[in-house]
């Protein structure tokens, strides 16, 4: 028999702001009104919730567009509830296919390794971590053995399993699905079976996979998971959704300076999206400074506002005060306090060789590029000529307005 909600607890003003917090930013809340109860009953139990977010260990490096549903958790442990940092070392070697049209290439157990330590680390800037709980899923996945695999798999069909958009295009399109692609929903699911999962975070390309976890839940006789999906994030580009392979992300690891002037790099329009997903600031002092921009306050304040909390998380107040003042020297055409020194010998040189060899250039054709776009500068005067050889000497090399280098040359 599955597990029923009991209704009968007082939804009390506490409550009500507990499914504010829940709601703030979020796609989709499946369903609310259970939701609601679940936290009506823990409010009069003392009981915490058990909150989910399940990441495969696929690329070592967290961008600020993964710390959406990061900061939903933050948010959650914040008025006392249990967070769960699941790393999904069994499933990873499955691969996940939401989304993609092709069989994804799993992990070795290696990379998965090396992976999540640096996700936990890099995640534990976001979260609590005396409030984090992290399990692995092969804990449970691998004991599971072929008997287990098979009884969970009889418990959803193949109709359901190809209901799923990635998987029905791929079929109707004559590309191939391998069988073991199916069992990733099944064992992400079966995720929510074994941490008794009262809700699970996800971002919307995940919806399929969380609802198999509350299917799977009740096949298992538990009550069901709530399911909370949040927005994917639009990068820098204000277009598409960020990602490393469209180079319009911020690296939670990237220096101070280069984080906040990113930052400030975002649309106007943007902005406010970025405050509702990324900033801890109550909805209400964003309402307020939303209504001063729009009474004439210059909506620069408030991106450096934003810039400013975003870099003091992932560094320090005293790193984004530091960030905000080098910007203006830099807005400024002045050069920032601190830069790498390179020294370089074989005077005179070429500056497209120059540039290169400085590291502000991957090749000196693509340091002949940025000189033809006026990106480059020496001591403070813009590049023309391709052919510049400097002699011996100590220059400030500067290329677009975040890469310097104090270059000795001899």
């Amino acid at each position: 028999m599955n597990q029923e909600l009991v209704t009968n607890f007082p939804v009390t003003d506490r409550v009500k702001e507990a499914l504010a917090v829940t709601l703030r930013g979020c796609e989709e809340l499946i369903p609310q009104g259970e939701w609601l109860t679940k936290l009506a009953r823990s409010e009069a139990t003392g009981v915490p919730l058990r909150i989910k977010l399940g990441l495969d260990p696929t690329a070592p490096d967290i961008h600020v567009g993964h710390t959406v549903v990061l900061n939903k958790l933050r948010q959650l442990q914040d008025i006392g509830h249990t967070v769960i940092f699941l790393i999904g070392d069994f499933t990873s070697l499955i691969g996940d296919p939401s989304g993609r049209n092709t069989t994804r290439p799993p992990l070795t157990p290696e990379q998965i390794k090396i992976n999540a330590q640096t996700y936990y680390k890099q995640a534990s800037l976001v979260l609590d971590p005396a409030r984090t709980e992290i399990r692995y899923n092969s804990e449970w996945s691998d004991p599971l053995g072929a008997r287990g695999m098979i009884e969970l798999a009889s418990k959803y069909n193949v109709a359901r399993m190809m209901e799923r958009d990635d998987f029905n295009k791929r079929f109707k399109a004559g590309q191939s699905i391998s069988v073991h692609e199916f069992l990733y929903p099944l064992m992400q699911g079966y995720d929510s079976v074994a941490l008794k999962s009262d809700l699970e975070l996800g971002g919307t390309d995940q919806k399929f996979n969380l609802l198999v976890g509350r299917h799977l839940q009740a096949e298992y006789g538990q009550e069901p998971q709530c399911i909370l999906t949040m927005p994917l994030l639009e990068g820098l580009d204000g277009v598409e959704k960020m990602s490393k392979s469209k180079n319009n992300y911020i690296g939670i690891s990237e220096d101070a300076n280069t984080m906040f002037a990113k930052v400030l790099s975002i649309s106007d329009v943007l902005m406010w999206k970025w405050y509702t997903l990324l900033s801890f600031q109550s909805e209400a002092d964003i309402a307020a400074l939303k209504k001063e921009v729009e009474d004439g306050r210059n909506p620069k304040d408030a991106k450096v506002a934003l810039a400013k909390e975003i870099t003091a998380r992932f560094h320090s107040a005293a790193a984004a005060d530091a960030a905000e003042q080098d910007f203006i020297n830099r807005s400024k055409g002045g050069v920032p306090d601190e830069i790498p020194e390179v020294r370089l010998s074989g005077a005179p040189l070429g500056i497209g060789a120059l540039l290169k060899m400085a590291g502000l250039a991957s090749s000196s054709g693509e340091g002949n590029r940025l000189i033809d776009g006026g990106g480059v500068r020496v001591d403070s005067n813009v590049v023309s000529d391709k052919a510049l050889k400097l002699g011996a000497g100590t220059y400030v090399v500067q290329v677009g307005k975040r890469k310097f280098a104090k270059v000795v040359l001899a």
